[in-house]
């Protein structure tokens, strides 16, 4: 059976930490779950970003020039999470099993 998460508290001011079903705990920052967001939109936005050259005069908006910060999770059905962030963003779906493999140890 894949582990599942037991609990789920912030770490710090940018972070959240993660307990498992198997004992394991892991640590995902805001800005990395943020950068991993499996939607559509964040997936053909890295793409593109891949396949072009840096704008070095692009804008960024206000919500990107603030802190980031996690402001919800929501379970979706028994296999993954939503996430609302500060900037706005709340449509990835974050599965158990990419969460599994996203998080790092606690330092």
């Amino acid at each position: 059976m894949d582990p599942k998460p037991t609990k789920i508290e912030f770490s710090g001011d940018n972070a959240i930490q993660m307990e498992w079903s198997d004992n394991q705990t892991q640590v995902y920052t805001f800005r990395q779950l943020r950068e991993a967001c499996p939607c559509a939109t964040c997936r053909e936005e890295r793409q593109q970003k891949q396949d072009e050259k840096p704008d070095p005069l692009a804008v960024i908006t206000q919500a990107e020039a603030q802190p980031l910060k996690i402001l919800e999770m929501k379970p979706v059905g028994n296999y993954a999470y939503t996430i609302r962030f500060s900037d706005g963003h709340d449509t990835g779906i974050y599965t158990f099993k990419m969460l599994r493999e996203l998080g790092s140890q606690p330092q």
